[in-house]
């Protein structure tokens, strides 16, 4: 199966005032189907710079999806801009102007005069029919290569890559070889930590395997490809096994399993309940945990402006006043240059606090810190369970306290 390239074309990305939801839609359904994608780019509404963007990636890629500027309106020039990139001229299409107008009939509406240019498209460009717009789409077969032109509106290019590019691609290049991953979740270690463990698995070339750190998680990635869909799963299946044993404890789920839903779990299989007290996360702690399982009752936020009182002695009363096994207290407080962040835990053999600290972005603090927080009292609650109460209460500090990510 050859390779694939997206690019999507609409000045409102570049500026920022759309998010680009196609370029990532595209690529799920370009796995699935078993194709390489190793380019994807942007460009404005600038018939000069959508050729030049179109054939760049002609001479690197089979296959290239554009999505966007299929419109009637001036600044719709996707089809001028194929048409320059290939040196032909555009055509008139009688038969796709009395489909547009059709179209619009089922709308009791006439189209504009300027909808007639969604009838032009380049010399030798085979239709694609819209079945639920007006944007008419096409692709243009080169040599070896094709080019592909879908609507920006996404309801629109699902529908016609699902029903039109789909089967094209399918009856020209073949089934090809099958694309799947899983991505397994990691809170409270490093990215370094990570990848001293499984620096071998990360140079392996089929399956491979990848690391994406966000805010207090890391995100392990697994892929494999092979010729049908149970050779791909029994692959990652084996690589799975490795990296799990790997990292053991340190991983809480894998796919959409969230942190919040691991914590719960593990105080559920105790027959406890959680509470939170939280100050200065914006609620981050008690979101993670809202509607991941019934363990959660629920959580109070207090306001940073509310009269000092050491976070130890806010859980304490905390826990005097629900209905609840376990507290979970965590407390942030931003500075210029660095932030402290203060973990208390109740319920278990013993209490445990925790004082961090973290040097990353403002912004970035209050996940970084729910994640933490999490991760830290699942920590605790394995170390219980599997190995009694070892741990001391007033930890002064955690390898998970250094934490930049």
């Amino acid at each position: 199966m050859p390779a694939a390239e997206i690019l999507t074309i609409g000045t409102e990305i570049l500026l920022g005032d759309i998010v680009d939801t196609n370029s990532q839609y595209l690529a799920r359904q370009l796995r699935e189907a078993g194709i390489d994608l190793y380019y994807t780019s942007t460009v404005g509404d600038n018939e000069g710079r959508i050729a030049e963007a179109v054939r760049h990636a002609l001479t690197r890629s089979q296959i290239l999806i554009c999505t966007g500027g299929l419109g009637p309106t001036v600044d719709d020039v996707t089809r001028e801009g194929i048409a320059r990139a290939l040196d032909v001229q555009l055509e008139f299409k009688e038969e796709l102007w009395q489909q547009i107008q059709e179209r619009f009939a089922r709308f009791n509406r006439k189209p504009t005069e300027n909808n007639k240019r969604q009838a032009y498209l380049p010399a030798g460009a085979q239709v694609l029919e819209n079945a639920v717009g007006t944007a008419p789409a096409f692709l243009v077969e080169r040599s070896e290569s094709v080019i592909i032109s879908l609507p920006g509106v996404p309801g629109e290019m699902t529908y016609i890559l699902e029903h039109g590019v789909k089967p094209y691609l399918e009856k020209r290049f073949g089934s090809g070889a099958v694309i799947r991953t899983r991505v397994l979740h990691i809170a409270g270690v490093g990215e370094s930590q990570i990848d001293e463990r499984i620096a071998d698995l990360e140079k392996l070339s089929n399956p491979t395997v990848g690391l994406a750190a966000h805010s207090g998680v890391v995100d392990v990635r697994l892929t494999a490809k092979a010729e049908n869909v149970d050779r791909a799963k029994e692959m990652l299946g084996e690589l799975e096994i490795q990296a799990r044993e790997r990292m053991g404890d340190w991983v809480y789920g894998a796919d959409e399993e969230t942190l919040g839903r691991s914590v719960l779990n593990e105080v559920a299989a105790r027959e406890k309940w959680l509470a939170v007290i939280e100050k200065g996360l914006d609620g981050a702690v008690i979101k993670a945990l809202t509607a991941q399982g019934n363990a959660f009752v629920g959580g109070e936020i207090l306001n940073t402006s509310v009269e000092t009182v050491p976070l130890k002695e806010l859980t304490q009363q905390y826990a005097k006043e629900v209905n609840a096994d376990l507290v979970l207290g965590v407390e942030l407080r931003t500075g210029e240059k660095k932030h402290e962040l203060e973990i208390a835990i109740l319920g278990l053999k013993q209490e445990h606090y925790f004082p961090l600290s973290y040097g990353g972005h403002i912004l970035a603090a209050p996940e970084w810190a729910a994640n933490l927080a999490l991760s830290i009292l699942r920590r605790e609650l394995l170390k219980e369970r599997s190995e009694g109460s070892k741990s001391t209460s007033d930890v002064s500090s955690s390898p998970a306290g250094t934490l930049k990510t």
